[in-house]
């Protein structure tokens, strides 16, 4: 037993590790702003600087948080930084990390109601409480036919929509016979890349994905969706799925709700409504018109871990009718049975995913609310929009640049008047000098710079330093070309 031991941490070298880890983590967030934004290392730098094989004896803590700083810090892309402008935001918070913390300590396995009850328990009213945070229909709540889980990730709450609708349509019979053919799937040229890959998954096939052209602001067009539907039920394909996309990952578009779900409604198609980055909005009385017709959706996600402040990974995943989501991926085996589950009175979440082992993830999200409280979140949520669109302004006002798409939210699409090329050249340049980071897209077939604001500690400053760093760059480049 003795022997054993020496091999473990004990929970008093715990305690002064833990301590320590905490005072590396406040100095780095003091310092966070001295780092390049983007990592500057070259490919295989990293595991060049690692040893071969792996240790044969332990090494101290000590020795590892020095390999932390010399070999893993040069290697991060800092998400957390008031820079990061980039790609969308993935902010981390005091309250998020320490309710993270609490749930590695816990080390919940929460497959099951049965296997901790507070794991289950809490989620569900979590989920509950932000039904009303952000005014959602209340059949998504687990008072009534339907109810929230969280998934991992925005992809996964769409392939459990589409492994849904799927068994919806063809009375779950899919799960027992494979997949039909006729099954033909809709979303806008806009949607996320999840939407392919998780039709690819469910078995549907991506010449099954019909994508639906949008208009000048990018939100997908409702007519053109209600004539490729018809013209498949001409074919003799079954319409199963539509993916409205609240806030675009290119633009920040929004998909008109009401429109696309009067003609879900029509045809009887599942409606699954993707609010990834946009849906923490709602919180914010004033930005809940994003959400205009979602009383139509069959199911709903939204990432906290993007704009409210929950580390990675958190996705919020709501169905309007739950024993769908049930029948469509339960599984029992009797190794799970327990008179708790053939009770019915408990929700067991390992149905409600692809998944059967789930972490403690709510725990970090009471804390994040319980700490910043629906005035807490309103306020930063409202200054990132805030400074998003005074950030649109100056691009208004500046002859060199021009917006490429509306700014409802927080993400600022625009590109300088000098062509691809020199956008392309430009962002290069912006990202290598470390001073902040942005990515791009395609717009009309332009190459834009995509501006996000959302971290969790952007101020003003920040804002104000980028753009004045975009256009002395700008002013560089152009000089450099010409």
């Amino acid at each position: 037993m003795e022997e054993s031991k020496k091999y473990h941490m004990s929970l008093d070298d715990f305690e002064h590790n833990g301590q320590e880890l905490l005072s590396w983590i406040k100095k780095y967030y003091e310092n966070i702003e001295s780092y390049p934004v983007m990592s500057q290392t070259a490919p295989g730098q990293i595991r060049s600087a690692l040893p071969p094989k792996a240790p044969q004896s332990g090494d101290t803590f000590q020795d590892i948080l020095q390999d932390v700083e010399k070999i893993i810090l040069p290697g991060i892309t800092h998400w957390q930084s008031p820079n990061f402008f980039a790609y969308f935001p993935a902010n981390a918070s005091g309250p998020a990390i320490l309710g993270d913390l609490l749930s590695s300590c816990f080390g919940v396995q929460g497959m099951i109601w049965a296997t901790s009850p507070a794991c289950t328990e809490l989620e569900t009213h979590i989920l509950d409480w932000l039904v009303d945070m952000l005014d959602l229909p209340n059949k998504f709540k687990s008072s009534s036919d339907g109810g929230g889980v969280i998934q991992d990730t925005a992809s996964s709450a769409s392939l459990c929509a589409v492994l849904s609708a799927r068994e919806k349509v063809t009375k779950f019979s899919s799960n027992m016979k494979g997949c039909h053919d006729k099954l033909v799937a809709y979303t806008s040229s806009q949607a996320h890349s999840s939407i392919e890959k998780a039709i690819k998954i469910a078995g549907i096939g991506k010449e099954n994905l019909r994508l639906i052209d949008v208009d000048k602001e990018f939100a997908m067009r409702p007519e053109l969706l209600d004539e490729q539907i018809n013209k498949d039920i001409k074919r003799g394909k079954i319409p199963f799925f539509v993916c409205a996309t609240v806030g675009t990952t290119s633009s920040n578009a929004l998909d008109p709700l009401e429109a696309i779900g009067k003609i879900c409604e029509w045809y009887q198609i599942w409606l699954h409504v993707d609010a990834a980055m946009s849906g923490t909005a709602a919180v914010c009385p004033e930005f809940r018109f994003i959400h205009e017709g979602l009383e139509y959706a069959d199911s709903y996600c939204f990432n906290p871990h993007k704009w409210m402040f929950t580390n990675f990974d958190c996705d919020c995943f709501y169905v309007a009718d739950r024993k769908v989501l049930i029948e469509t991926l339960s599984i029992l085996p009797e190794y799970l049975r327990n008179k708790a589950t053939e009770s019915g009175a408990v929700i067991d979440y390992r149905d409600w995913h692809v998944p059967l082992g789930r972490r403690f993830r709510s725990l970090k999200l009471w804390f994040v609310i319980r700490h910043y409280g629906i005035e807490g979140l309103q306020h930063h949520i409202r200054q990132h929009v805030k400074l998003a669109q005074q950030f649109a302004d100056w691009v208004k006002r500046d002859h060199q640049f021009e917006l490429v798409a509306p700014v409802p939210l927080n993400l600022v699409c625009f590109r300088h008047k000098a062509g691809d090329d020199f956008n392309a050249n430009l962002l290069d340049k912006l990202n290598q000098s470390g001073e902040l980071y942005l990515t791009h897209t395609k717009l009309n077939d332009c190459y834009t710079l995509r501006f996000c604001v959302g971290q969790t500690s952007t101020e003003q400053r920040h804002v104000v330093k980028a753009w004045r760093k975009i256009r002395e760059t700008a002013s560089k480049l152009d000089k450099t070309v010409h």
